[in-house]
Parts: structure tokens; sequence; C-alpha cells
């Protein structure tokens, strides 16, 4: 029987979760000797080493993945017998880390938060921004426990579920040239800029399927934001492809103009993503059963 403690597998969670010795022990309030010999004691106890060691820089090996998910759930599962032992089953706690690509993280994160929140307000929550592909890769490393993004993700581990309707929408400044036409045609759009999210972005590649029907742009301009495009659309710098819910505001108060583009399918799905082998514990099954 191999005698791993709770301490050491906390200490390789946190290793993993804050990349470092240092903050894995700042994490557990440990000093750092003692958070490198829980590491040291555990590897020793499974005849295997976790990371591999490059530099005095702690990086998961293979070993490492396969036992993350695992040492996840036992610590999951040590805290939901401290709660049933002290009869508080119904006083959900613990921590949830979330990833949410942009769209969702800066205009939606009410509808994807409000109602677990509310139900359950013990419950720490730590969420992530980033672009679909950033999330759909920290699922995979087991670094976030749920995730909420804009595109298709298509990965033998990671478990998609629809979750909202989307679409983008083709906005311009008011004083652009095509902000008064009330048809707009696909030859309209000849020798334009565009402004465009960066690769990996879910928002990216619904604007790179609709250029592709239309004239050839006359240049592209790349930021990582959103809300960033947005500005830069609302000062005339070209024209974007972006999230319906994003521009409501700037479009009610004129600062926009969105485009009516037919020819266009700027649908799409908003999903949540869940790893096939992640523990789904009572707060992980409390948040998919909220949303």
């Amino acid at each position: 029987m191999i005698n791993v403690s709770p301490r050491q597998l906390q200490v390789f969670v946190q290793v993993v979760a804050s990349g470092s010795l240092r903050g894995a022990a700042e994490a557990l309030h440990l000093t750092q000797p003692a958070a490198s010999m829980a590491l040291s004691d555990m590897e020793r106890l499974l005849g295997v080493p976790l990371f591999d060691r490059e530099r005095g820089r702690l990086r998961l090996n293979a070993h490492g993945r396969e036992l993350l998910p695992l040492a996840q759930e036992l610590l999951e599962r040590y805290a939901e017998l401290g709660r049933v032992a002290a009869s508080a089953g119904d006083a959900l706690g613990g921590e949830l880390r979330i990833g949410t690509s942009n769209t969702v993280g800066n205009y939606r994160v009410g509808e994807l938060l409000g109602d677990f929140v509310r139900e359950f307000p013990q419950v720490s929550l730590r969420l992530r921004v980033g672009n679909t592909g950033d999330i759909a890769q920290a699922m995979l490393e087991h670094s976030l426990d749920v995730g909420c993004v804009e595109g298709p993700v298509l990965h033998a581990e990671l478990e998609t579920r629809p979750w909202r309707d989307d679409a983008l929408v083709v906005c311009v400044a008011p004083e652009h040239r095509l902000a008064g036409r009330k048809t707009v045609r696909a030859r309209d759009f000849a020798d334009e800029r565009w402004i465009l999210r960066e690769p990996g972005s879910a928002t990216r590649t619904l604007s790179e399927q609709a250029l592709a029907k239309l004239p050839p742009p006359h240049s592209v301009l790349e930021l990582s934001q959103t809300e960033a495009i947005k500005q830069a659309v609302v000062a005339g710098l070209g024209i974007a492809c972006l999230p319906e819910v994003a521009i409501r505001d700037a479009v009610a108060t004129g600062r926009l103009v969105a485009l009516d583009t037919p020819f266009l399918d700027l649908r799409r799905k908003l999903s949540l993503l869940v790893h096939r082998r992640r523990y789904r514990g009572a707060v992980l099954d409390a948040f998919l059963r909220t949303v």
C-alpha cells in the first residue's frame, strides 16, 4: 500500500497550479524546504518522478500528467468527507477554477455565474479569461475545473456541452461609407481594412470564414481584446466582426452601426468544457447543474 499523505498531494497539486515550489509553499503556508521534502517524499513513495528538473524549474512529466487528476480527485474526496462528517453536507464550500473565452468572461459572466453564486455563496471562484485555444489547453493541463468558450473544441479528452446561442455582427463607425445603407452586398466590402482578434480566438476563426466570402481586404489590423477592437472601430480604424452582446451598448448610443449581412452566417454556439477524466465532485456537479 502506498502511504501518500493529503499534504503531499496538496503540495503536488499546488506546484502544478502555481508553477513553482515557492508558489506552492506560499499557498499552503509552508516553508519552501518543507514543500520540497513533501514532494520528494511523494515521488519516492510512488517510485517515479512527477516532474522533470531543468535548471531549477519543475516541468510536469508524463507520470505527473497521468496522476494529476487522480490527486485532485483524492483531495476533493477528502474535503467532501470532512463536510459530511461535520454534518455540513448542505453547506457547500471549496473552490472552483473557471476559464472563459473573452465574450463570456467580459459580457456574459453574470449569466454563467449568477445562479451558482446566489445558491452557493461559500464557494470561492477563480475566473480566468483567455481565448478559446488557451482555455482548452488549460483544461487539458487540469489547471481549470470547467471552461466556457465561444468556438468548437474537438479533443477526445474534453466533453463539450452546448450552453448558449451567440452571433457575431459586422460593425462600422457611424461615419463609414456603409453605415447609412439599408442593403449591403458582399462586393461592397472591397478594399476595406478589417480589425481581427488574435489566432486561437473563436471570434477570429468565424471572422476569417466570413472574410473568405468577401472581396480581399485592403489590410488587416490584429488586436487581442474584443473591447480594444470595438474602440478601434468606433475611432474609424476599420471594420470588424464582433459579438452582438459586446456592441449592444455602442449601437444603442450611436457610436457603432451594425450592418445587415444576411449573406454571411455569423451564428455560433457557446459551450461548456469538462475534462472527461476530471473527478466531478460536489462543487463541480453543483455548478454544472446551475448553468
